[in-house]
């Protein structure tokens, strides 16, 4: 953007005009020095003094333009802006047990859904750090708290059932694993998002008990309880007969879900299809907004300068056509 810090200055530019008149008037009253026995010669000297004049009358409005430009301080400015973040620190915490595999959902079954939708809910965030942490029988950090979303990417698109012993769900240990990754951050806003399909059956810690201890620290949970009321059927692979499927019902305790997410001032949610799943992480992600400040500036550069170089570069100019090219007769 182009500005004039002193703008009044250009009133100035109407001596230009005034110059003008002043150049027709003086041209009007000279009389000839030099008598012409050739009327043909007379005739092309004036036309060439004409142009002579008109000539040096168009440098010099020139240098008086310019001259009042730079005097009015033309300023090109560029915008920019200083992005303050209040980045929240998230640890997804990510049930990969054996039921996870459960078809109950579309198009394959639970844990494909869920990456699904935890993978979109990685892409909406922008300036907060995120960690995953998976449990079956046991938890591990699956990727420390990062701003490398690729990274976390990669890492969420390998978790798969199996990678732990998937035959129990130890829903304390994934929270203790999570809190732990979370006590040494320095965020002003920290967070566990747990999903799990079934029941703690298995660890050394109990949900609520490890609960208790992340509310201790400042850490809410967001509980997420997954898989439709009826169940579904899932694949067990035999190594007699093959891969056939069973029916499985629908085991989550949603007493100790709900405690779990209270005792830190978290929420519970309970999503029965994949679409209430999608919203819930939706939901989520709208009652964890990161504060973002955001301040415009504009810097300005002078551009008067170069005007006056300009105006200096034409008045050298005219002063060396008058002396050689434009130089008129007496």
């Amino acid at each position: 953007m182009l500005r004039l810090a002193h703008p009044w200055f250009l009133l100035a530019l109407g001596f230009v005009p005034l110059l003008v008149w002043l150049e027709v008037r003086l041209a009007a009253r000279r009389r000839p020095a030099v008598l012409f026995p050739d009327l043909g010669a007379v005739a092309f000297s004036a036309r060439g003094a004409l142009v002579k004049r008109a000539a040096r009358l168009a440098a010099r409005c020139l240098v008086v333009a310019l001259v009042v430009v730079a005097l009015a301080r033309p300023q090109s400015g560029r915008g920019a802006e200083s992005v303050l973040t209040e980045g929240i620190d998230i640890v997804l915490v990510l049930d990969v047990s054996g039921s996870m595999l459960t078809e109950d959902w579309q198009p394959t079954n639970r844990l494909a859904v869920a990456k699904a939708v935890v993978s979109d809910f990685i892409r909406g965030r922008s300036s907060d750090r995120i960690g995953m942490v998976v449990f079956a029988a046991q938890a591990f950090t699956q990727c420390p708290l990062t701003l490398d979303y690729a990274v976390l990417q990669e890492l969420l698109a390998s978790v798969k059932v199996g990678m732990i012993d998937e035959n129990s769900t130890a829903i304390g240990m994934g929270i203790a694993t999570a809190a732990n990754r979370l006590r040494e951050s320095d965020a002003k806003s920290r967070i566990m998002v747990l999903l799990t399909d079934g029941r703690n059956n298995a660890g050394e810690i109990d949900p609520v008990t490890a609960a208790r201890a992340a509310g201790a620290l400042g850490i809410r949970i967001y509980a997420i309880a997954a898989g439709t009321p009826e169940g579904g059927r899932m694949p067990v692979d035999d190594p007699v007969w093959g891969r056939h499927y069973v029916k499985v019902p629908t085991e989550i305790d949603e007493g100790t879900l709900r405690e779990v997410a209270a005792v830190t001032g978290g929420r519970y949610f309970r999503a029965k299809t994949e679409g209430m799943l999608a919203e819930i992480y939706r939901q989520i992600g709208e009652l964890e907004k990161t504060k973002i400040e955001v301040k415009h500036f504009t810097t300005y550069t002078e551009l008067g300068p170069r005007f006056v170089v300009a105006a200096l570069v034409a008045l050298l100019a005219l002063l060396a056509a008058e002396a050689t090219v434009l130089r008129g007769m007496p």
